[in-house]
């Protein structure tokens, strides 16, 4: 199988790295990759969110498969211009890919499908806010309705912060605050079959603690020792299943990857947000721990067959991911500093830990650079969490990047059984 990876970030390498160990794929390439996925698959210097250059690439390329990363080339139409030259794409069209482009779309979906989530307000003049505002109180939730890159949530107890927030956005969507721990759930579907994969946490605040900053995320780690064991069957029969099938009662099917952002709240279970694709950092961990071959699930969703693909096969073990960041990160980064300690990483930690890139690049000299907000994703696997974030952290303590900074607390309090 031939397979086009499309996206530049940390979860792009994850997935390159996944199907590079996948025997069935016999030649794998990136567009536009990064510094590390140069490692794994041949790039190719085309705009991701060009769908016509995305799928000429893919034909000449003789892809058997395409798959889409992030967000923003879906909502652009791009797994569509695949799929019109004849060419099977993981990921959900446009017209689907709105559950992640709007907020107002994804709450209008499930209020009819009868998914669980808070209950929301969509603003669009200070008159509405301010009504929402007050009808819900501290702490105050303001999304985005539109893409923002995981960093168009703010949550605060600050009236004039969630206000300001809310008036600098076309259309926001304020809803009640929800109590409890947080898991992400992926599903790969095709539209109408849907195929859980294991729960994730990530930590979105920037510093340890969960102080500071909303970014699009610092660490994760899998499995959740905490959860309860039927979550995952209750969040596919109340969530998952429920929204694949009313997308497809609308005449939008949703295939590709599902991602439910869920409250654990005293309530029970309620979505906080849908995505339309793998998130990053969670996608880090969650294949690290898959044990069937990447390529076949996905190009089973892509084309309608998951009904008969055999059940998903995982380690036993854990994995934990560390986000190193740049100086300044969420905030206006800076780029273009040198990177050290990859070589080391590799030869001294490989392979229970690894890096994988997000935003990097190579100079004219070959040495790897800073070339975005979230910069590394340090990766590592073991028998349980405890071991899987020593080993995290130890082969982050082997990196350098001037100015950059790091959650020293992903995964502690699972590990200490908290």
């Amino acid at each position: 199988m031939k397979v086009l990876v499309i996206g530049g970030g940390a979860r792009e390498h994850a997935l390159c790295r996944s199907l590079s160990l996948d025997p069935d794929v016999t030649a794998l390439h990136c567009a536009p990759g990064n510094a590390g996925i140069a490692e794994v698959a041949e790039l190719h210097g085309v705009d991701a969110l060009d769908g016509r250059a995305v799928a000429d690439l893919a034909v000449r390329l003789e892809a058997d498969l395409v798959v889409v990363g992030p967000e923003a080339p879906l909502v652009a139409g791009v797994a569509d211009a695949v799929r019109e030259r004849g060419i099977p794409a993981f990921g959900p069209s446009a017209r689907a890919a709105e559950l992640e482009g709007s907020k107002a779309f994804a709450k209008d979906v499930m209020a009819t499908a009868g998914v669980p989530t808070a209950r929301s307000y969509v603003c669009a003049t200070p008159e509405q806010i301010d009504a929402a505002l007050d009808a819900f109180g501290a702490p105050y939730v303001v999304k985005d309705d539109g893409l923002a890159a995981g960093k168009g949530v703010v949550v605060t107890e600050d009236l004039a912060t969630a206000r300001a927030h809310a008036l600098a956005c076309d259309r926001v969507v304020i809803e009640e605050f929800l109590d409890g721990p947080e898991v992400s759930l992926f599903a790969v579907t095709d539209g109408e079959n849907v195929v859980p994969l294991q729960p994730a946490q990530d930590f979105k605040r920037a510093h340890d603690g969960d102080a500071g900053p909303n970014t699009g995320g610092m660490g994760a780690y899998s499995p959740l020792p905490w959860a309860d064991p039927e979550l995952v069957d209750e969040v596919l029969r109340t969530v998952l299943q429920p929204t694949v099938d009313e997308l497809r009662r609308r005449g939008t099917p949703f295939s590709g990857l599902l991602y439910a952002g869920l409250a654990i709240t005293s309530r029970g279970v309620r979505v906080i947000e849908f995505n339309a694709r793998f998130g990053d950092p969670e996608t880090q961990v969650v294949l690290a721990r898959l044990k069937t071959p990447l390529a076949g699930l996905l190009h089973a969703a892509a084309t309608g067959a998951l009904a008969a693909f055999p059940p998903l096969r995982w380690d036993d073990g854990a994995a934990v991911t560390v986000v190193i960041a740049s100086h300044n990160y969420p905030d206006t980064p800076r780029t273009g500093d040198p990177i050290g300690g990859l070589a080391e990483v590799a030869e001294q930690d490989a392979p229970d830990a690894y890096v994988l890139h997000a935003g990097t690049r190579r100079d004219a000299s070959g040495a790897v650079l800073s070339a975005g907000g979230r910069v590394l994703s340090v990766t590592a696997t073991g028998a349980d969490l405890a071991a899987a974030r020593e080993r995290a952290y130890r082969a982050v303590g082997r990196l350098s990047l001037e100015g950059s900074h790091h959650r020293t607390d992903i995964a502690a309090k699972a590990a200490a059984g908290e």
